[in-house]
């Protein structure tokens, strides 16, 4: 993901546990409706400020496919593009 190679070695580790937490628990995420059907959002603190993770899984074969990061300003109409 290219939002993730600019991050602060500090925003990394921030971004690392809540990958992990999405990999233990894929439904921990708020499904989305819409145009965005089958996308999870994982809302998490990165650095004291509220980022956004949005994702889809495979449940047979575990995959977890990362589609964005971001904070919630034009998030989500970005997501759709």
């Amino acid at each position: 993901m290219k939002a993730a190679k600019k991050l602060h070695a500090n925003q990394k580790v921030d971004l690392d546990e809540a990958v992990k937490a999405i990999i233990n628990d894929p439904e921990i995420g708020q499904s989305k409706i819409g145009n965005l059907s089958g996308v999870k959002v994982y809302k998490f603190k990165m650095v004291k400020q509220l980022a956004l993770i949005a994702y889809t899984y495979e449940s047979q074969a575990i995959t977890l496919m990362l589609l964005a990061l971001g904070t919630r300003q034009n998030f989500y109409r970005d997501l759709e593009k």
